[in-house]
């Protein structure tokens, strides 16, 4: 296509600022960068797109566009979003140059320029996937302006009929062309996916879900910055994205399958992106991490904590309260094997738990800070809502009751239980805490405290994926998961054991009407009215009970004993 086109498209918001006898020049293809030299990843031929963000003062036009002219770019259009008007220095820069300038009103988002541009030049839309991976390669990797996955999604759609979906391994949806799929698809596709990467096959894994057939593509992160290859599978299961397209290609042939592994290749560089995007608020978490567990003055806790409020909390201007949530991801070592590091997978995990499943932006995510040690990964997450004055003291008393506020350990796992049950299923567990919310520096050592306490507590429980909160903390159930096994199994077998010799001989109903009795608070109508007995029957059962145990069971201490028993069998 020659530039002159472009004017002519009225949806493209092109204006031109200069270069009237160059519009013949053809377009081979298009680029967007904010790099001060985007020279490697030019090879001729482009449209160039920018945002202007390389430009600090009027003596960086100069050096930009003669980069551009030297590597043989056609054109170059900037948008007006950023300064206004396109300033006169890069107009005088293009003019020296013979480079065609043009201005993008601040309408026009550059994805739709992109788009209208590859659909002109490539010749071949729809056999030609590969001249799109290589265009969009480019776009991708020259910059934080470059669009990002939905681009390359869209032109899945335009160009092959594919839609296509970018999913976290909880099953939220980072990315997608056209409508989104439902929570329960999603969460169905992502479980699937982990199961099948569980079990070291290679991708694409076929899914069926809501009655419909996807193919899913494992999204490695081996884009800038990535750890190296994990010894374990198990290393980086829970942690990476997948591609989720709605067609079987089971019978695709390899130059197809060879295409999309390259899509997933390009979201890769944007995991990496917003991988990288983490490092201070990771580093922040840590920071304060180390203080409170040193035991720092809280004075010292409190200035580092006036730090991280506005990264945190962008623009508000405030010192929140603060959250306490403690994960940890477990397997079981295999035979005489090396033990899995999970420590990066918990991290990597607690930050995508912790953003609203029903996101798909940045915004939630940039308010989590989550730093790891060992195999515990510790967020700090700030609550916004509860903000208290810029110039308060940290120290204060609280201005309100904050004991039900904030998150709370069933909601954070409601979304993600099932599909990390499928990741986790067979050698796997993810156990959390969540503390109270504090407003003090002086706070958050008591916070972290609870969280791991709760997290503990979550760990006695059965299942691959358990969670409890501040709330359970002041229950029985909080000594409970700090009793020895082997105490444990001695105390209940002793009360225990009788009554289930007794039951399994002469086929009673001992232990469940022990169970009854109990949960009745002792009242004899209420236990026999729900296990349809006469009272004399359970009069009966109940005085057996005592005669197998030698317990009282009209005494308080037999009572709780009993029931402690029943909770830990």
């Amino acid at each position: 296509m020659r530039l002159r086109a472009l004017l002519e498209t009225d949806a493209l918001g092109l204006r031109l600022l200069g270069g009237d006898d160059e519009l013949d020049r053809t377009v081979r293809g298009v680029m967007t960068t904010d790099l001060r030299d985007p020279s490697r990843y030019l090879s001729g031929g482009e449209l160039v797109l920018t945002g202007l963000a390389w430009r600090h003062s009027a003596e960086d036009s100069e050096p930009f566009v003669r980069i551009l002219a030297s590597a043989g770019v056609v054109g170059l259009a900037a948008g007006e979003a950023e300064l206004g008007n396109v300033p006169d220095d890069l107009v005088v820069a293009c003019a020296r140059h013979r480079l065609p300038l043009f201005a993008v009103n601040e309408s026009v988002a550059f994805a739709t320029i992109t788009e209208h541009v590859v659909r002109q030049v490539s010749g071949e839309r729809a056999g030609d996937l590969a001249a799109v991976v290589d265009r969009h390669r480019r776009l991708m990797t020259s910059g934080p302006a470059g669009g990002g996955p939905e681009v390359v999604l869209d032109l899945l759609g335009s160009d092959l009929d594919l839609h296509a979906w970018v999913l976290s391994p909880t099953g939220r949806q980072i990315a997608g062309a056209g409508d989104p799929l439902t929570a329960e698809v999603s969460a169905a596709l992502a479980g699937e996916h982990l199961a099948a990467t569980r079990t070291g096959r290679r991708g694409p894994h076929r899914a069926t879900a809501g009655g419909t057939a996807y193919s899913l593509f494992p999204i490695r992160n081996t884009g800038r910055g990535a750890a190296p290859a994990a010894r374990d599978v198990r290393e980086t299961v829970l942690s990476d994205w997948l591609l989720a397209v709605e067609a079987d290609a089971s019978d695709w042939p390899a130059a197809r399958l060879d295409l999309l592994q390259g899509v997933t290749q390009l979201i890769a560089v944007e995991r990496d992106r917003r991988e990288a995007a983490r490092t201070v608020r990771r580093r922040l978490a840590q920071e304060v991490l180390e203080l409170v567990q040193s035991g720092a003055a809280p004075a010292e806790i409190a200035a580092r904590l006036r730090v991280a409020a506005p990264v945190l909390l962008p623009g508000l201007g405030t010192a929140p309260h603060w959250q306490v949530v403690v994960a940890r991801v477990e397997w079981e070592q295999e035979g005489g094997g090396a033990p899995v590091d999970a420590g990066p997978v918990s991290q990597s995990l607690l930050e995508e738990i912790l953003v609203d499943p029903a996101s798909t932006g940045s915004e939630s995510a940039d308010r989590i800070a989550v730093a790891h040690t060992g195999d515990e990964a510790i967020a700090l997450v700030p609550l916004p809502g509860l903000s208290i004055t810029a110039d308060a003291d940290l120290l204060d008393s609280p201005p309100t009751d904050t004991s039900d506020i904030g998150l709370h350990a069933d909601a954070l796992l409601a979304a993600v239980h099932d599909p990390l049950s499928a990741g986790l299923d067979g050698d796997g567990r993810l156990t959390l805490g969540v503390s109270a919310a504090v407003h003090s520096a002086e706070g958050l050592r008591g916070a972290l405290e609870e969280a791991r306490h709760a997290r503990r507590v979550a760990a006695a429980r059965p299942g691959r994926v358990c969670a409890a909160g501040h709330h359970e903390l002041a229950s029985h159930v909080l000594l409970l998961p700090f009793v020895p096994d082997d105490v444990r199994r001695a105390f209940t077998a002793r009360l225990l054991d009788p009554l289930r010799d007794y039951d399994r001989r002469h086929r009673a109903e001992l232990i469940p009407t022990l169970e009854a009795f109990l949960d009745c608070d002792g009242s004899w109508t209420r236990c026999a009215t729900r296990l349809h007995l006469h009272v004399n029957t359970l009069r009966y059962r109940v005085g057996r009970i005592e005669q197998l145990t030698g317990r009282d069971l009209s005494r308080l201490e037999d009572k709780l004993d009993f029931f402690l028993a029943l909770r830990m069998s």
